[in-house]
């Protein structure tokens, strides 16, 4: 069953299993029961692991002797349940694997981003997942040269393999629950306002192309002008709604928020309007945070898996090869949204 010369991963089991990468990962490294991994596929994957000759590579999963024990992360901020739990996650997996977590913000700053890189290189950690930074590329290049495996999470890079939410499918699917309920309500499918995030990277060029594919399957375009990503922070959001706002003199039918600190800015925006103007608004945000189910409108958020991203994270690592670098799509689901009635 072996393929020729060449060595056996967990992706030659995975398709010979029918289970996924990140299952099979979550097998051989004993975590199936913990994820709830059903006991007659892990027996199967077990099975052609040993028939296939697999075996790990310990070189890439960071049991080198001769190194730190330490696994490094980067990260803009811990501002949000997204970030907050790449990191927790990941530092939980680190240690399961004997070693030692270290986790640092960089506030979206490329010159912070090479600087922390440097050091953490320069401490001879075992491998680096550079998550969600200005441009991972460069980064990739600084780990190459070192010999150490980096994988980019949330923003793909060429350098390194990549494991990215399916931001198109998100966006896509949030929209179309969004013109569901303009729809019911009756109310225009063609007012829309998208705001947060950054035009140039992947994470927002994807959501909008959902965003846009979702209405264009109605038959419905919006002008570029009900676009303004210039930014994830709060301030931002904020300013870019109140504009919004002042231009039309009143709220859009819908608004599409790209990040969940751009929902904390649009926050700070409804508390300046009368009682009630959001609840007339049909609201969709990209990403999740459990406490919005207790707003006083009715709003929609898409969840990012964060396990299954870190699970395939480590995934990638243990079948780690200098020079390829796959790209890896995680689902995403439907968070908790409120019910009022209108």
């Amino acid at each position: 069953m072996s393929k020729g010369l060449r060595k056996t991963t967990i992706y030659d089991i995975a398709e010979a299993s029918g289970a996924s990468p990140t299952a099979v990962s979550m097998v051989l490294n004993g975590r199936g029961k913990e994820h709830r991994i059903k006991p007659d596929t892990a027996s199967r994957i077990l099975r052609l692991a040993a028939e296939m000759g697999y075996s790990p590579n310990l070189k890439a999963r960071g049991l080198r002797l001769s190194r730190s024990g330490l696994g490094g992360m980067i990260l803009p901020h811990y501002r949000n349940r997204f970030f907050a739990g790449l990191a927790e996650t990941f530092e939980a997996e680190v240690r399961h694997r004997g070693l030692c977590p270290i986790v640092v913000s960089t506030q979206r700053d490329p010159v912070n981003e090479m600087r922390v890189t440097e050091v953490l290189l320069a401490q001879q950690i075992e491998f680096l997942f550079i998550t969600g930074v200005h441009d991972p590329n460069p980064l990739n290049k600084l780990c190459a040269a070192a010999g150490v495996p980096c994988i980019n999470v949330d923003l793909p890079g060429d350098g390194a393999p990549s494991v990215i939410s399916d931001n198109r499918g998100g966006a896509f699917a949030l929209t179309e629950i969004l013109v569901a309920k303009l729809e019911a309500q009756m109310r225009p499918v063609d007012d829309w306002f998208f705001f947060g995030g950054v035009s140039h990277d992947n994470s927002t060029r994807e959501r909008i192309e959902g965003f846009r594919q979702a209405l264009a399957k109605r038959g419905v375009s919006v002008p570029d002008d009900a676009f303004d990503c210039q930014g994830y922070s709060p301030a931002v959001a904020e300013k870019a709604l109140g504009e919004r706002y002042r231009r039309l003199g009143r709220l859009p039918s819908s608004l599409f928020i790209n990040g969940i600190t751009g929902l904390e800015g649009a926050l700070r925006f409804e508390s300046g309007l009368n009682a009630g103007e959001f609840a007339r608004t049909v609201i969709g945000a990209f990403d999740w945070d459990p406490f919005a189910a207790h707003l006083p409108f009715d709003l929609t958020m898409v969840r990012q898996d964060v396990e299954a991203m870190v699970s395939a994270s480590f995934a990638l690592l243990d079948d780690y090869r200098p020079g390829h670098n796959p790209r890896v799509e995680i689902p995403t689901m439907m968070g908790a949204a409120t019910a009022v009635s209108r």
